[in-house]
């Protein structure tokens, strides 16, 4: 059996200014034919900024379809051939006004499997410098510091749950040991 599914039509039937849908009429790998709709997504990257003395920025920012604030690390959406290290670097600096100067991969994350193949590369932060905030029309956010265990408590207790900032989160705190285990090393963009 075969790990893909067999494409055997697409049709494209909404394309925007950040999103595509298609509908592929698909053969599973179990053989089965079906349609399925799939968002198409350009890719995101997320970063941990954190200060020299640990406390780490994050963002409040209003989510239309979550329906209010939420506090994430910042985060953006891949420009065509941008590599997901300078996209952390340059979100980071246009969303809180710093941009880190070195930056460590956390790994990546697939935001919904099921209907998007949206991935989002995770990274820390590290060396921030002031640079000019520049913020989107779009973007309605306010910058907020917590020392790095109040943002994990914050995990914890439900006051954070954006999905990449609980992942980029706990992925560093493993990185610190605060986790379990050992930090896994992700993969090259562009690898499987």
């Amino acid at each position: 059996m075969s790990d893909r599914a067999e494409l055997l039509a697409k049709r494209r039937v909404y394309e925007g200014k950040i999103l595509r849908i298609d509908v592929d009429r698909v053969r599973l790998p179990g053989g089965a034919v079906t349609e399925l709709e799939t968002i198409r997504h350009p890719g995101a990257a997320a970063v941990v900024p954190f200060r020299g003395d640990g406390a780490i920025v994050l963002v409040r920012q209003y989510r239309h379809a979550a329906g209010g604030f939420l506090l994430e690390v910042p985060a953006g959406k891949l420009d065509p051939g941008e590599d997901p290290a300078a996209c952390a670097a340059r979100e980071c600096g246009e969303e809180i006004g710093l941009r880190p100067h070195r930056i460590e991969p956390l790994g990546r994350i697939l935001t919904t499997p099921g209907f998007t193949d949206e991935v989002i590369w995770l990274y820390e932060g590290h060396e921030l410098e002031p640079c000019s905030q520049a913020l989107e029309p779009s973007e309605v956010l306010e910058i907020v510091e917590l020392p790095f265990a109040e943002a994990l408590a914050a995990v914890r207790d439900g006051r954070i749950y954006d999905a990449k900032t609980v992942a980029a989160l706990l992925l560093a705190a493993d990185r610190r040991g605060s986790g379990s285990g050992s930090p896994a090393r992700p993969a090259a963009p562009g690898s499987s």
